[in-house]
């Protein structure tokens, strides 16, 4: 670890350490991550300002990402990208997880293509013109 990480305060605030470790744009992003339920210290649910110790197992959930990390190092200082990522590392049980959904396609269930869910108005129009009036009714 460099040691401009390891002089660091010993005490670190979980929403403080996660975005230092770059999970969260913004402090107030991972409050309200926390807040809501999307993040879990050790299996239990917690408060933003929980003290973050070396060795506990975080789990994060994201619209984006559902990850699992290891806690390395503290910091309360967001630094760039190589040194945030010396402060956690990826559970082996997270990364066989993240490949399998992304071999299975699991969290692309919403994206679809534009025009193959609801009808636009020009289908609307089309299927009305078809069907003599009796089609899509909103």
């Amino acid at each position: 670890m460099s040691k401009s990480i390891e002089n660091d305060d010993a005490k670190c605030r979980l929403d403080k350490w996660l975005w230092s470790a770059r999970f969260f744009k913004t402090r107030s992003l991972a409050t309200a991550a926390i807040e809501t339920g999307k993040v879990h210290v050790d299996g239990d649910r917690v408060k933003p300002a929980k003290e973050v110790h070396i060795g506990q197992v975080i789990h994060i959930r994201n619209r984006d990402f559902e990850i699992e990390v290891n806690v390395l190092a503290l910091s309360n200082i967001r630094r760039g990208s190589p040194e945030a990522a010396l402060l956690y590392t990826e559970t082996q049980a997270s990364i066989s997880k993240r490949e399998h959904a992304k071999v299975t396609g699991e969290g692309e269930h919403a994206i679809r293509e534009r025009g193959t869910g609801r009808p636009t108005k020009r289908q609307q129009r089309d299927i009305k013109k078809f069907t003599g009036g009796m089609g899509f009714e909103p």
